[in-house]
């Protein structure tokens, strides 16, 4: 009888002091001497002062990567697929596609990286390009991106970051707004800049990543090759001109989800202060991990990762969205994704893409049904179970047995070695970090930081297995709620203070070029000399000092009748959702409701119709049924149940649109991001027939 007691009662001991020692642990402590604004300041809890640098004597980036390729000169650094082939498919509708047949990655050392960088900074000093000067980089993310923005930080030459989606309008106001003389691009953005070329008032030379290029270019620049600038650089070497903390590295032109782009003037000392702090915080980062690098580098998240792997001496391995998985949509039918030939240990994600990976689970497991689906559901209820904190759930041999039987087929889908996520970008779901705990087996690490903080701000550190937050402040921020008392947020509040979010320390960008308006209204300099970004965000602090993002000050609408709606918190509930592959809220203050644009999920969809015995060949026509309109529309009032939305956050009335929304189509940022007023735009009629129905 003992045993069986000692089995009852152990478990409910040990998950009451697991329990009881999470409450205890502080992540965040109260500041009270900081300048500015009054507020509710938090720090992390291991550093007094905001960090600047992890190293005595190392102030910038070019410094800390020739110290790193020396210490790992003989190891793997930069790997990318070799491209055996290039087919063209056609669909049955007369659509067609290019599928690309990949071989396994061919790695650079870090030895033979530096050498790499070395040769192009000075290639660059030969084909005429002064320190001065500002470059471009305008490409896709892959090892030549990486190589030119050392190169040129090697020359204390300012880079100038591109998205290679960006629109005709927006790349033109990038590039002359910065005067850029020089611009690195691949080949398909070389054919974008050739449409714009007598746009553009400064371009003098144009350095294409790839071999093959149209020899008439343009009459208005030179154009080399990569290759060629490296050459000669290596015939011609000339010596470094390293540059200090505080020099401008990047301007970051962040995509936009509202207007023309800005560009955010991020120096040295700014980027380090950041790659100081994540080192502090990611658990076990070492020599035996890979990273796998697909994100935009012209996007802060993606450049402040790879800058830290690039630090410790990680291998990264570079691909993208289009080729990531086996069943990516340019990857030939047959051959492997990057993910399963790299075998990856580390992954940064968006939002959206974990929620496309949650959702592609999710519709294959009810495709199957039956007993399949029946096994699942036990099985990630037994660990949700155990995640949950009860040592009643799934542990130990029986936590084997699921992960064999269950989970390890759903983990070979991103290379069946994922150790570690970091997500930024936006607000991660509770249910999407659960679910990719389970089914991945890899704790995720969620962040809040924006371009203007160099992506520093908040990190949830390793052991914090709560949902819906961001963590405590990085070892190189201070965290300050103020009050905002139009919107109902205050710091007095109980339980917990809240505020807009407002981020201080040596990450704080210097502002927006050639903007002073804009860097007056949203950047601060209190009287003991620290910057302060203003982030127009709404959160609220944990007892033990971790942020929750709860609000966004320009996503708050004032309804007819006086209520406010959160558009931003609405659309989080409703995408839960399986028909959402995408949405819109939108609300107008004449009115006493709100409407909503939802991109409907196409498998999803058609499976429902076909279980419904409904004709969906034409997903558009499917979209446009009366029938379906209603079955989407009672699985969003469901959804909004399931999150308590108040009756006026609910859509009243809803537009299926069949077309998905991408970074090409203008209608979301390189982030995924939703361009509210490109969308309102483009679907005005839409939303006028919405209100007037």
């Amino acid at each position: 009888m003992v045993p069986y007691a000692a089995g009852v009662i152990v478990p409910l001991a040990l998950t009451l002091l697991v329990r009881n020692s999470k409450k205890e642990k502080k992540r965040g402590v109260i500041v009270d001497d900081v300048g500015g604004e009054p507020g509710h300041v938090i720090r992390n809890h291991r550093f007094t002062d905001p960090v600047s640098s992890h190293w005595d004597d190392i102030s910038t980036l070019p410094e800390l990567f020739e110290v790193s390729c020396k210490v790992h000169a003989d190891r793997f650094f930069l790997g990318t697929r070799k491209l055996i082939s290039r087919e063209v498919e056609t669909s049955d509708d007369g659509k067609s596609f290019e599928k690309l047949h990949l071989g396994d990655y061919e790695w650079m050392t870090f030895g033979k990286t530096l050498d790499a960088v070395c040769n192009f900074a000075s290639g660059l000093v030969h084909i005429g390009h002064k320190s001065e000067e500002r470059i471009a980089i305008f490409a896709d993310t892959r090892e030549e991106w990486f190589i030119s923005l050392q190169g040129c930080f090697r020359r204390n030459v300012t880079v100038v970051t591109i998205y290679s989606s960006l629109g005709e309008e927006a790349l033109c106001h990038s590039l002359n707004e910065t005067e850029v003389t020089t611009v690195i691009c691949g080949n398909k953005e070389l054919k974008k800049l050739m449409d714009i070329s007598q746009q553009l008032e400064t371009v003098k030379r144009v350095i294409c990543m790839d071999d093959e290029f149209p020899s008439d270019a343009s009459s208005s620049w030179k154009t080399t090759s990569f290759a060629d600038v490296q050459k000669l650089g290596r015939e011609n070497p000339v010596d470094p001109n390293f540059p200090l903390s505080a020099d401008v590295a990047v301007i970051m032109y962040t995509s936009g989800s509202t207007g023309l782009p800005k560009g955010v003037m991020m120096t040295h000392g700014n980027v380090l202060a950041t790659v100081s702090a994540v080192m502090t915080i990611v658990p076990d980062l070492g020599k035996r991990d890979i990273y796998m690098a697909y994100l935009p580098l012209a996007h802060i998240l993606e450049l402040a990762a790879e800058s830290v792997m690039a630090t410790i001496g990680i291998a990264i391995g570079y691909g993208s969205p289009l080729t990531l998985t086996d069943t990516s949509n340019k990857i030939k039918k047959g051959t492997k994704g990057d993910v399963t030939a790299l075998k990856p240990t580390i992954m940064t994600a968006v939002p959206a893409i974990l929620d496309r990976v949650r959702d592609g689970v999710r519709k294959k497991v009810d495709a199957k049904g039956g007993f399949a689906k029946k096994l699942f559901d036990f099985a990630y209820a037994r660990r949700l179970s155990a995640i949950n904190g009860s040592w009643f759930g799934a542990w130990g041999l029986e936590k084997l047995l699921w992960d064999l039987l269950v989970f390890g087929k759903i983990r070979a889908v991103l290379g069946g070695q994922i150790r570690y996520l970091l997500s930024g970008g936006a607000p991660l779901s509770g249910d999407t970090q659960r679910f990719i705990n389970i089914c991945v087996g890899a704790p995720i690490g969620q962040g809040y930081g924006l371009t203007e903080t160099c992506a520093g701000g908040t990190f949830s550190e390793f052991d914090d297995t709560s949902v819906g937050r961001v963590g405590a402040p990085l070892p190189c921020s201070f965290v300050k709620l103020i009050d905002w008392p139009e919107g109902g947020y205050l710091t007095s509040d109980k339980p917990m203070p809240r505020g807009e979010i407002v981020i201080g320390g040596s990450n704080i960008t210097l502002g927006y070029f050639k903007n002073e308006e804009k860097t007056r209204e949203v950047y601060k300099v209190d009287e003991k000399g620290m910057r302060w970004f203003y982030t127009g965000d709404i959160g609220q602090f944990h007892p033990d000092g971790c942020l929750e993002i709860i609000d966004r000050k320009k996503d708050i609408v004032k309804l007819q009748h006086g209520e406010y709606v959160s558009l931003g918190k609405v659309e989080a509930a409703l995408s839960i959702s399986p028909y959402v592959e995408n949405i819109m809220v939108h609300a107008d203050p004449f009115y006493s409701y709100c409407v909503a644009l939802v991109v409907a999920s196409q498998q999803t969809l058609e499976g429902w119709a076909l279980k419904q015995g409904i004709d969906s060949a034409n997903f558009e026509e499917l979209c446009a049924k009366e029938q379906t309109v209603k079955e989407v529309y009672a699985s969003l009032v469901n959804a909004a149940k399931q999150s308590r939305l108040e009756k006026f956050e609910i859509p009243a009335k809803i537009k299926l649109l069949g077309s998905p929304w991408t970074p090409e189509s203008g209608l979301v940022t390189a982030a995924l991001k939703l361009k509210r007023d490109v969308i309102k735009k483009e679907f005005s009629e839409d939303l006028t027939k919405l209100y007037a129905s």
